[in-house]
């Protein structure tokens, strides 16, 4: 058998010790006061706005699915739990995002917290579209995915306007 050593990172001239060498040379570390001037001018995002756009999407999707359905009962609470299913995991996770930003903790514990939030999230979202079948007396899984779907996609909608936001206040 025989073993190959990796190969080391490799320049875009094709040569391994300029690629390091590059990459230290372009690193400059911030002092004290460049470090607070980049944390005023970078705050950080509160996540209830997002959650207030996903809940906005899920009340949309609820009307478009009882004009749609004609006011059809089943089609209709179908599409409120799959937003309720989406939504409510997202309240959860913006409550533990919005009390680690207040307490200002470290990169660790901030970065734990979001990893263990997002996990709850995944398992009560789980949970949430496993019980369907028996909070609803009838469950229409075209309507409930569609509210579901809807109201995730409005938290990449509401991120993509707020980054949007952010940056042409940048340039302003």
């Amino acid at each position: 058998m025989v073993t190959i050593a990796p190969e080391p990172a490799r320049a875009p001239n094709g040569f391994a010790d300029e690629a390091t060498d590059a990459s230290d040379a372009d690193f400059k570390p911030m002092s004290a006061d460049e470090a607070r001037e980049w944390r005023a001018a970078q705050p950080p995002m509160s996540p209830w706005p997002v959650v207030w756009v996903q809940a906005a999407a899920g009340l949309v999707a609820v009307a478009l699915a009882w004009a749609v359905s004609a006011g059809k009962m089943p089609v209709t609470q179908s599409t409120a739990y799959g937003a309720l299913a989406a939504w409510l995991p997202a309240v959860f996770f913006a409550r533990l995002v919005a009390r680690r930003i207040r307490l200002q903790a470290n990169a660790g514990s901030a970065l734990m917290a979001l990893m263990v939030g997002e996990g709850i999230k995944v398992v009560l979202t789980v949970a949430l579209l496993l019980a369907a079948p028996k909070v609803l007396t009838q469950v229409h899984w075209l309507a409930l995915l569609a509210g579901f779907v809807m109201t995730i996609k409005a938290a990449w909608v509401a991120l993509w306007l707020m980054s949007a936001r952010r940056r042409a206040a940048r340039r302003d």
